[in-house]
């Protein structure tokens, strides 16, 4: 497996993860074109294209923030899903940031959600919050209540969640 980071919204493969994160995400979870392509110029932000042969088959978006990575997005393309792809790329994350945070829709959603918590658990994260709330990504979209899940114990979580309010949704 491949790890590229794209650095522009030019890149041909910005397309089809924009397109793909559109229809995953919920549109309360995702960021419109004109926020997303804004990503491309932030100093904190990395977005990677994973290539597994050769083949563009899902993508992250991290943060690279005081103390840690925040994963915003993380996706393996629909036609890519179950063959252990995800587990490699936490592998990926966990060798090359020691400490990772992300957040998750709560299990008792609905089936795919507690699928997506099964796997991060057994992938290495723990839950430590089940009161967090995703700010709104903008004008007519709803703040949501997600769960925030580590690969370590924060010091501070009060802290942690106001830099990610700070300059994630900011």
């Amino acid at each position: 497996m491949e790890f590229l980071q794209i650095t522009s919204h030019d890149d041909y493969r910005v397309e089809q993860i924009f397109n793909s994160y559109s229809t995953t995400f919920p549109e309360d979870e995702r960021r419109e074109w004109s926020q997303f392509i804004k990503l491309f110029d932030h100093p904190n932000v990395k977005i990677i294209s994973v290539l597994n042969d050769t083949e563009n088959v899902g993508y992250l978006i991290l943060w690279e923030l005081k103390n840690y990575v925040f994963v915003e997005h993380f996706e393996v393309f629909a036609e890519f899903r179950n063959q252990k792809l995800g587990s490699h790329i936490t592998d990926y994350l966990f060798k090359n940031y020691p400490r990772i945070i992300l957040e998750i829709e709560p299990e008792h959603l609905n089936e795919d959600a507690k699928r997506r918590f099964s796997f991060y658990q057994r992938n290495g994260f723990n839950l430590i919050d089940e009161t967090y709330v995703q700010p709104s990504y903008g004008e007519g979209k709803k703040s949501l209540p997600l769960w925030l899940l580590t690969n370590y114990s924060p010091e501070n979580l009060k802290e942690v969640k106001d830099e990610i309010y700070d300059i994630v949704y900011h």
